[in-house]
């Protein structure tokens, strides 16, 4: 804050006596008034200052443990994720979570042990657990449900031959399967869900015939009974499964 100066005093004036007066009866008692009042302004600010400072320090404390906060508690996430890169080799527990380096995807371990088959390759041992699906990609989906997927230029159905005259049916090989007979035949229910279903495009050969009681089929066509093979061509058969039923029906009648 300003000071009002003290006056300068003339001796060889004429006004000096009056002049010396004036200094001890006002202008000194002024400035001491002011020398006072720029004191106590001092301080204060020298106070705030120091609070101000101790505000600073405070604050920088506390970003500075909210930074370790932070940082601890990335680094427990990625702990607890627990997904590293896969490496060749290495043994996992069940359930581990690793990237794979081939197609930067994630995946979770189905089987404790180690390998040397990338997981994108091993779906024995390694479930995906992230995909990326884009309009040029070719993506497997095992066990998902698709909720209102609208395929606009259909879908192609896996098809499958069956060999052998004991084959196990099962709609995971494809949901189209052809079987030329060899010899007169038995097939075995394979690995079945309620609600999958075979197409079963059968040639009988020469002349050879299936017994069906293994399958354990609930005909729906002909009269209750397995279908008559044709001798000549293929007969299509259709199998589906509800609840713990495969019921079988001859598709047409050629």
């Amino acid at each position: 804050m300003p000071m009002t100066p003290l006056p300068t005093l003339d001796r060889t004036a004429a006004s000096f006596k009056t002049d010396v007066d004036d200094f001890f009866a006002t202008d000194l008692p002024l400035f001491v008034t002011e020398a006072n009042a720029l004191e106590i302004a001092v301080d204060a600010d020298k106070t705030a200052a120091a609070n101000s400072a101790s505000s600073a320090s405070t604050s920088a404390s506390e970003a500075s443990a909210s930074a370790t906060t932070a940082s601890a508690a990335a680094t427990s996430a990625i702990a607890a994720a627990n997904i590293t890169v896969w490496v060749s080799g290495t043994t996992y527990a069940l359930y581990d979570m690793v990237i794979s380096p081939a197609d930067y995807q994630s995946y979770r371990r189905k089987v404790a042990g180690a390998g040397t088959t990338d997981p994108s390759a091993d779906s024995t041992n390694w479930e995906v657990v992230s995909t990326n699906v884009t309009a040029d990609s070719t993506t497997s989906f095992t066990n998902k449900t698709l909720s209102g997927a609208v395929l606009n230029d259909g879908y192609t159905e896996e098809i499958y031959a069956v060999s052998g005259t004991t084959p196990a049916l099962s709609p995971a090989n494809g949901s189209i399967q052809t079987w030329t007979l060899t010899a007169s035949s038995t097939p075995t229910a394979g690995t079945w869900n309620a609600g999958q279903s075979i197409i079963l495009m059968i040639d009988d050969g020469t002349d050879y015939t299936i017994t069906w009681t293994s399958l354990s089929v609930t005909w729906k066509t002909d009269g209750g009974s397995a279908p008559t093979l044709n001798t000549t061509g293929e007969t299509a058969i259709s199998l589906w499964k509800v609840g713990t039923t495969i019921y079988g029906a001859r598709v047409g009648d050629a």
